[in-house]
């Protein structure tokens, strides 16, 4: 548990620039206090102390603002940016290394007593306002763009945006396309990548297109000179 809790407040250095103490993380952040409260209440729980986990979640979802459910299950190194708003259901699971922004919910379908909230797996990021809905999974290293609304799994190291949600870019092809845009943009001395981000751009999606052109026309070009040759 001190292991466990020593993580928890070192994530909030990596992941948080504006984090400048451990006291001040302490006692002033609210996602490191909401998941503090969650596994002293996941603990009652799994114990079958119900009540007394569900008053502990109450508790904490009123100094926080953060819902989260003393059944779910989360992995290491979680992390809430800000955190007010954040609803996680009984039967969510979280693995480690995951990180979620306001305003998102982990929410069921169903009224059923059954598996009805979302599994994420390691390294997801859920961005603010996103609704990851039912007994769904977001596969490893998948991005929840804002405000989405999740409905059907996520693969691996996709990028989801839009209501409903829908992959942008599945991590194979973005690989591969990011790939030949860097080598054509240093090839003709052009350099807008030193950051990237996944989300829809008009700019950027312009100038992604003007280079899969100068690949492909560069293809075609030596196609013809070793047909020449």
């Amino acid at each position: 548990m001190f292991d466990t809790l020593k993580e928890d407040i070192q994530v909030v250095f990596e992941r948080d620039p504006a984090a400048r103490s451990v006291m001040e993380t302490i006692l002033t952040c609210p996602g490191f206090q909401a998941i503090f409260f969650h596994r002293i209440n996941h603990w009652f729980w799994t114990k079958k102390l119900y009540l007394l986990a569900r008053l502990g979640a109450h508790m904490a979802r009123f100094m926080t603002g953060i819902e989260i459910h003393p059944g779910a299950r989360i992995g290491k190194r979680f992390f809430i940016d800000h955190g007010m708003g954040i609803v996680v259901g009984e039967t969510s699971e979280v693995g480690d290394d995951c990180s979620i922004y306001h305003g998102v919910t982990l929410g069921g379908t169903t009224w059923q007593k059954v598996k009805r909230h979302p599994t994420l797996e390691n390294n997801v990021v859920i961005g603010a306002g996103a609704k990851i809905l039912g007994p769904i999974t977001i596969g490893t290293g998948a991005r929840i763009g804002c405000n989405a609304v999740v409905v059907k799994d996520v693969p691996a190291g996709a990028t989801v945006v839009g209501v409903p949600g829908h992959v942008v870019v599945k991590k194979e092809v973005k690989d591969q396309m990011l790939a030949q845009r860097e080598a054509m943009a240093k090839k003709i001395g052009f350099d807008a990548y030193a950051e990237r981000q996944d989300m829809p751009d008009p700019i950027q999606n312009a100038l992604d297109s003007i280079l899969d052109h100068l690949h492909k026309v560069d293809e075609e070009i030596e196609h013809l000179r070793q047909k020449k040759d």
